[in-house]
């Protein structure tokens, strides 16, 4: 079925249809728990304080709302999450070669640290950016690692804003500033679809 008979322009910008594009976009993988995730509400800003370009030089803050108007999409991953290099990078890496410059579209990764903290730690932004080829921001979100588990304060600050259920966890924000999908897993080839409809070549 097409996509766009599935859903108009005018319906992905509106928050009701979240839920909608995120079946769409789920393919037939099963949604994460409705605790999980933000859909349908406005995109919290990021608070995270290291990031690097898409070179891996240190840089300023990639900001949601400095991309108001975009599409956005975020990855959250670990570096020694397993799902994230089988799966998550490489779907990454496809939406990157065709949307990277897209002047519609903002694109980040950011290492939602939980856990590993020794592993999962800021030199492997750089080492993920560079084995995928990711000419994109990516930041390092870290919680307190000496809070105890199940402590808030040991789970980094974009895990609780976006309510991410771990890594790998995607997001994607429209350009009115609303989170219409955010999971642990994507269909890419029809956000790809999606996203080559909706914008404006």
């Amino acid at each position: 079925m097409a996509m766009t008979s599935l859903l108009s322009r005018r319906d992905l910008l509106k928050a009701g249809a979240a839920g909608a594009l995120s079946t769409v976009l789920l393919g037939s993988v099963k949604a994460a728990e409705p605790a999980r995730g933000i859909v349908g509400q406005a995109a919290p800003e990021l608070n995270i304080p290291y990031w690097v370009d898409g070179n891996g030089n240190k840089a300023a803050a990639f900001s949601v709302a400095a991309n108001r108007g975009k599409w956005v999409f975020l990855k959250c991953f670990q570096h020694w999450c397993p799902g994230c290099h089988s799966s998550g990078f490489p779907s990454l890496q496809q939406l990157v070669a065709k949307f990277g410059e897209h002047p519609q579209v903002a694109i980040a990764a950011i290492q939602t640290t939980f856990e590993g903290f020794s592993t999962n730690n800021r030199a492997a932004l750089v080492k993920n950016q560079q084995r995928y080829n990711l000419a994109i921001p990516f930041g390092h979100d870290t919680g307190d690692e000496s809070a105890p588990h199940g402590d808030s304060r040991r789970y980094p600050n974009t895990m609780l804003s976006y309510r991410t259920g771990g890594t790998p966890w995607m997001v994607l924000i429209n350009p009115e500033g609303r989170v219409v999908f955010n999971d642990f897993h994507i269909n890419m080839q029809k956000l790809i679809a999606l996203l080559e409809q909706q914008l404006i070549v």
